[in-house]
């Protein structure tokens, strides 16, 4: 990965007596598509504010390029942001809005009317240039609010939630153009979102965060399969968390010993369990396996079928533990298929040690 375009220096936002976002220390690399996602409140449109000059920090520092951006007005940024509302002119047509950006950095008439038909050709409207701005559907507007950022090919494009307004297809074709824009033209995207499906698809890391603090960062794949903690482990993806107490640890594998009886788990890096100690640990539903009689040895609970939810060619199946907590399975609609499970009493879900992940208390 290249030098880091953005760094986060122990950086701070606080409104009144209510702090945003707390001690921040992250860098955004040269070429990188960042996301930055969490539920709503746990400040990750602040954070991209402050990178956009709309707001200052409170304490801290954001360097671009080494340079301290803590006071430097918008204007003076090269960061321009496509807004979850586009913010698109409406007494402009298509193509004035794209030039609007380079009328006001003086660039001639001709050539600001040629980079923004090139631009709209490239995100494939050029036929609309002329069309009022309000005749455009959601998804012609959204590539408009993107020529006009892009056009003046800055070196980082801020990203504000831009596809929560359209419909699900066209999010799926939005996803894969931004993807493929951010790769051709090496341009550092910081995307903001509170979708998990937007953020895996297209970013190389992913920011978590949780009440203005950064709950971990990694690549999507890293965040999914290893939560470093029962927040990320809850908010991403269809886990189940277990906890118990630490029983005994040995080499690369800790028995925690809970209500749902012992279960082996793989120790990763970082992790020294205390014998007696709580203790949690994540298996996710896509790697749990599910049959009608019970395995002979490994991880193992009894459950009852409680409800089933269908998405395409996978089903989630929501279980009842018996404790009276609920355990999710996640399996093909074929696999489902050879199973009668509405006339079956119990199931059981198994998993190998090394599937589960341990989280330790948190």
């Amino acid at each position: 990965m290249a030098d880091a375009l953005v760094e986060f220096d122990s950086v701070v936002k606080r409104f009144g007596d209510f702090t945003a976002v707390e001690t921040m220390n992250f860098t955004i690399n040269e070429g990188e598509f960042i996301a930055i996602m969490g539920p709503s409140g746990c400040g990750k449109t602040t954070t991209l504010r402050m990178l956009a000059g709309l707001e200052a920090p409170s304490g801290g520092k954001i360097r671009m390029q080494g340079r301290v951006m803590n006071h430097v007005p918008p204007h003076e940024r090269d960061t321009p942001m496509v807004w979850q509302s586009l913010a698109l002119f409406p007494f402009l047509n298509a193509r004035e809005n794209v030039e609007f950006g380079l009328e006001m950095r003086g660039v001639d008439a001709v050539t600001r009317k040629k980079k923004a038909l090139e631009w709209l050709d490239r995100l494939e409207i050029g036929e609309f240039a002329e069309r009022d701005i309000n005749s455009l559907s959601g998804g012609q507007k959204q590539r408009v609010a993107l020529a006009r950022s892009l056009v003046t090919e800055p070196k980082i494009l801020l990203l504000d939630e831009p596809l929560s307004a359209l419909d699900a297809n066209l999010v799926i074709r939005m996803q894969s153009m931004l993807s493929r824009l951010q790769r051709e033209l090496g341009i550092t995207f910081v995307y903001v979102t509170h979708s998990q499906s937007e953020a895996f698809a297209m970013a190389d890391r992913v920011v978590i965060m949780s009440r203005g603090h950064i709950a971990q960062i990694g690549m999507p794949k890293d965040i999914y399969r290893a939560p470093e903690n029962r927040f990320v482990a809850e908010f991403v993806g269809r886990n189940n968390i277990i906890t118990g107490t630490v029983k005994s640890s040995s080499g690369k594998l800790v028995t925690i010993d809970g209500s749902l009886g012992k279960f082996k788990v793989a120790l990763g890096r970082g992790h020294q369990p205390v014998i007696g100690d709580a203790a949690s640990f994540v298996i996710a539903a896509d790697l749990v396996h599910l049959t009608t009689t019970k395995p002979k040895a490994g991880n193992v609970i009894e459950c009852s079928l409680i409800s089933e939810e269908f998405i395409g060619s996978v089903v989630t199946l929501f279980l009842e533990t018996p404790d009276g907590s609920e355990f999710k399975v996640q399996i093909q609609e074929r696999e489902l298929s050879d199973m009668d499970l509405k006339h079956m009493g119990r199931v059981f879900v198994s998993w190998e040690s090394d599937r589960a992940h341990f989280i330790g208390a948190g």
